[in-house]
């Protein structure tokens, strides 16, 4: 039977889950007091953060980079881990909503996984990925004996399928259970035997569609880094990467639209320009958007260039900012946040219809992957915190 999610030699530490456990390295990014936090309740005690760079401190990478390595060989070398030989972890995390986010930790295999639009993989990016911020990413990756991941990837299982599939609980044992730092929620931790991965694997093999099973819904450029690693480090061990999956279905996973604001520019040449270009774009679907500025709020009907507003609004904006390269736009969350920033002059903003969870797969395989900026994925408080690890060399 083919394996769509492979056990690895997992590594948790032995104690202290609650100072090892760290956010995502790509949260809080202009938040030094929340880093200054971390650093404060983590003390001397081994952690994640020692493994890891946030990217609040990426402009000290170079410094970073082999105190990084040279810690997760110290980890390694003590009496620091335990390892989870043959191993899958099933994950429980109440999230700052109260909800309750299930996952399923395994390998999965890179060469599944595709990154650039239109490629069809197995395992594909979800959002455009920036090819500039890969090499940065593999200085930090390159040389690293361990790995640990923040990639949650999407299942579209809207029967919850995969989960099901494991049955009670309390079948199996008990990893951790504690409260995660800074107001992240609980999280609990269970390791699967065997048997149970094989009834995992059977359920997936339901859930392919169109070559797609795995929809990265977060760390895709982490992701990304990992395969292009791959090409460097020829250990065996380097072909897989860690990866939470969970399934889009889950009433605990909320996706919120990011929307656009332009600044410098003015309304009435901005609209006029789009309404240009949409007279000549073909096709019968259209997407509705609200336009605002500092003194009104219209309606504007564009043609649909993509299946969802968002990536339709964003192909009409680019080639307007290709030709007004003095104008600037930001990605930003909130219709609120929106409007109080269209009351500077010379700032238009755009409001329009968020993507449907059950719309993502279908947009992956129709469009090859989404804009970039197109949802959110919940509070920054609920992002993955690295736990689990793996070695790599």
């Amino acid at each position: 039977m083919k394996k769509y999610l492979y056990p690895a030699n997992i590594l948790i530490p032995k104690k202290d889950f609650d100072k090892w456990a760290v956010i995502a390295c790509d949260q809080y990014t202009s938040d030094k007091k929340y880093w200054n936090k971390v650093e404060e309740i983590v003390g001397d005690a081994n952690s994640t953060l020692r493994l890891t760079l946030p990217e609040i401190y990426l402009s000290e990478t170079e410094e970073r980079i082999g105190k990084i390595n040279a810690t997760m060989d110290e980890y390694l070398n003590s009496d620091v881990f335990d390892v989870l030989e043959n191993s899958m972890v099933y994950i429980e995390r109440e999230i700052t909503g109260g909800g309750l986010r299930q996952g399923l930790l395994g390998l999965i295999d890179l060469n599944e996984y595709e990154y650039e639009a239109g490629k069809g993989g197995l395992i594909r990016a979800t959002e455009q990925t920036v090819t500039e911020r890969i090499p940065p990413r593999v200085k930090i990756r390159k040389d690293a004996p361990l790995e640990f991941p923040h990639v949650l990837l999407f299942i579209d299982d809207p029967d919850n399928s995969v989960m099901s599939a494991l049955g009670d609980k309390a079948q199996y044992n008990k990893l951790y259970d504690f409260d995660l730092m800074q107001n992240g929620g609980h999280i609990e931790g269970y390791k699967l035997n065997e048997g149970v991965q094989e009834k995992i694997n059977a359920e997936l093999a339901q859930l392919v569609k169109d070559g797609l099973l795995f929809a990265v819904g977060d760390g895709n450029h982490s992701l990304a880094t990992a395969k292009e690693c791959s090409k460097i480090n020829k250990s065996e061990l380097a072909k897989f990467a860690l990866a939470e999956v969970v399934n889009i279905h889950n009433p605990a996973i909320e996706f919120e639209p990011i929307y656009r604001v332009l600044f410098g520019v003015n309304k009435a040449k901005l609209t006029e320009y789009l309404l240009s270009k949409n007279a000549s774009a073909k096709g019968e679907e259209k997407h509705n958007f609200i336009v605002i500025d500092n003194e009104t709020e219209t309606n504007l009907e564009l043609t649909a260039t993509s299946k969802l507003p968002v990536g339709t609004i964003q192909a009409y904006l680019d080639d307007f900012l290709k030709l007004n390269p003095e104008v600037e736009i930001d990605y930003i969350h909130g219709t609120d946040a929106v409007r109080e920033l269209c009351k500077e002059e010379n700032t238009v903003g755009f409001i329009f219809d968020g993507m449907k969870k059950d719309e993502l797969f279908e947009a992956v395989i129709q469009d090859g992957s989404l804009p970039r900026k197109t949802f959110s994925m919940g509070h920054a408080d609920d992002k993955r915190f690295y736990i689990e690890g793996r070695k790599i060399k």
